[in-house]
């Protein structure tokens, strides 16, 4: 640099990196501590965040971090995506609010994991009649055997959110992104997603190509039989 070199655009931002990543070291280092806001981990993908997932496999993960919605049709939507920490309970209301001005009205019910059911999202369902999946809150009630079927059927019913989640990391490369921008890995997961509802519309385009053939041909076959007896 001291001889005219000229640093280039990605050159200059791994230079701004480097002297950020300096920094906080050096903070941890004066202050005895082992973590500070916004640590980077890598050099050339700043941006990633190391997230706490409390799993047994993997207790800390580093990549995007998004919640999936799916409506009453199957189709999945990303409701919110970032490469930092967030806590999820807070994107329901706006993922239902979403819902509404798309369909012009709110939904019957909405089945969401545990950490959705906090006390603020309860009371928001409540106040638009909307059902929250999950137990409810206090003492059993009389109707607590109808509750448990109820609740069972709700869970059953969530399973296809993870199914979505699995088969996109098998089948639609959602597991295996391998781009390093921050821009074309967002891209990458919102690509794997689109193709998984890509491909539910062909299944029932399918599905409904296969009965109506099948509608044709037994038509034809009643049709022969009618023939067959009036001659």
């Amino acid at each position: 640099m001291s001889d005219g070199y000229a640093m280039t655009g990605k050159d200059i931002g791994l230079y701004l990196t480097i002297i950020r990543l300096y920094e906080q070291q050096q903070y941890m280092y004066d202050n005895r501590v082992h973590s500070v806001e916004h640590r980077i981990v890598s050099i050339s993908q700043p941006w990633l965040q190391p997230i706490v997932r409390g799993k047994v496999k993997a207790p800390v993960e580093f990549g995007a971090k998004f919640d999936l919605s799916l409506d009453s049709e199957g189709y999945g939507r990303i409701e919110k995506i970032s490469f930092e920490a967030y806590n999820e309970s807070t994107c329901l209301t706006e993922a239902i609010e979403r819902f509404r001005e798309r369909t012009g009205y709110y939904p019957e019910r909405v089945l969401a994991d545990q950490i959705y059911r906090t006390r603020k999202n309860r009371s928001y369902c409540k106040e638009h009649g909307i059902r929250l999946s999950g137990p409810k809150l206090g003492r059993p009630s009389a109707t607590a055997k109808a509750s448990k079927k109820q609740e069972y059927q709700d869970n059953t019913d969530r399973i296809e959110v993870e199914r979505t989640f699995s088969l996109s990391k098998r089948c639609y490369g959602m597991s295996c992104i391998t781009t390093k921008l921050e821009e074309t890995q967002l891209t990458s997961i919102a690509l794997s997603v689109f193709v998984t509802n890509l491909f539910r519309i062909q299944r029932r385009i399918l599905y409904a190509l296969l009965h109506l053939f099948r509608f044709w041909h037994d038509w034809n076959r009643c049709k022969s039989w009618k023939l067959r007896i009036s001659a």
